[in-house]
């Protein structure tokens, strides 16, 4: 787009009118400006995507064939998370007029992630009638963050099937309600309804990004019981740094995005042609996101792989073990009997 000269009080002054637009521009005009650092950026950025995923798949074959049971099931959803972002967020680098879209589905397997971690928890302990069994005596705190941290008056509560069905219901909630909000999102904004960054009282932006953050933060809350009640049953098994694994990936694609928004809607993140403001902050975003996601990818590959051949190696000495014990008693019970023949 060609630059424009507009007069005001006598000066001439030169602008840029995509400055003044909100649109996205297409992936050629990408192409055309990048010079040899954006080049190699993109490379480099778009092989760390590639590599994270093939960590992953790698990561779910090996998890899929060596732990038992449908805690794998849970176990690989976890980890998908991060991939899932970054594949996201390299899609919306490379096209920015599709990150609608690619919000649309990183907010989708956000939702499922915060749920399944919940899920995760519980089979930790053994599953559900294993959990109810072992906490049964104890009790519920509900003053945790991020919602009631502060409410240290709040009653206790029994450990029951139904209390557990509550903090299950706090997750599944928003892995049921969030996917259908960004939906409508998506379609008042193809619309030219929904628009990023838009603040007024009567628009339907702040309606719908109040209602996610009020779904967000009572599934962070049901999580965050949870945790703080089986976190000194499982020190054993790495929760708490799979737990910070967990918090840096919904802190990074919610907190981190929705800053790095305001930041380019308010127009301190300034336009660079051939990027509008709000287009130049998601494009940042996208490619801090691909980065942060390699990186726990990595992390949580140490963590939850180590961890399960461990297992499998403790599991194997454990069957040896009992498998020479068993040859050494029958073997002494038939030195026995000959000596009584």
């Amino acid at each position: 787009m060609e630059v424009t000269q507009a007069t005001t009080n006598g000066t001439t002054a030169l602008y840029n009118p995509i400055c003044t637009t909100r649109q996205a521009p297409y992936s050629y005009q990408i192409i055309e400006k990048l010079d040899i650092t954006g080049i190699l950026l993109f490379a480099i950025l778009t092989t760390m995507t590639a590599v994270t995923t093939l960590v992953f798949l790698e990561e779910a074959y090996y998890m899929y064939n060596k732990i038992p049971g449908a805690k794998k099931t849970v176990i690989i959803w976890v980890n998908a998370a991060a991939p899932i972002i970054a594949i996201t967020s390299c899609v919306g680098m490379w096209i920015p007029r599709s990150t609608m879209f690619t919000d649309f589905t990183a907010a989708v397997f956000l939702a499922v992630l915060i749920h399944q971690f919940q899920m995760m928890l519980v089979k930790e302990c053994g599953g559900r009638r294993e959990f109810l069994r072992k906490f049964a005596q104890t009790k519920l705190a509900l003053s945790t963050g991020p919602f009631c941290c502060c409410c240290l008056c709040l009653p206790l509560k029994d450990v029951n099937s139904r209390s557990l069905l509550i903090l299950k219901l706090g997750t599944f909630q928003f892995a049921v309600l969030r996917p259908i909000l960004m939906f409508l999102a998506v379609v008042l904004w193809t619309n030219g309804t929904y628009t990023i960054g838009d603040s007024r009282a009567e628009s339907a932006t702040i309606w719908i990004n109040v209602t996610v953050g009020v779904i967000t933060i009572t599934a962070l809350w049901a999580v965050g019981i949870m945790f703080n009640h089986v976190r000194p049953s499982l020190t054993d098994k790495n929760i708490i740094p799979k737990f910070a694994a967990y918090q840096f990936i919904v802190i990074l694609s919610q907190l981190q995005t929705s800053i790095i928004n305001i930041l380019g809607t308010t127009g301190v993140i300034s336009c660079v042609p051939p990027l509008p403001g709000p287009s130049r902050a998601s494009y940042m975003n996208q490619q801090l996101l691909i980065m942060e996601m390699f990186i726990t990818t990595m992390l949580c590959r140490m963590l939850y792989r180590r961890r399960y051949e461990e297992q499998s190696i403790d599991k194997e000495a454990a069957k040896d073990n009992l498998h020479n014990s068993a040859m050494c008693l029958n073997g002494k019970a038939a030195d026995d009997g000959l000596l009584k023949a």
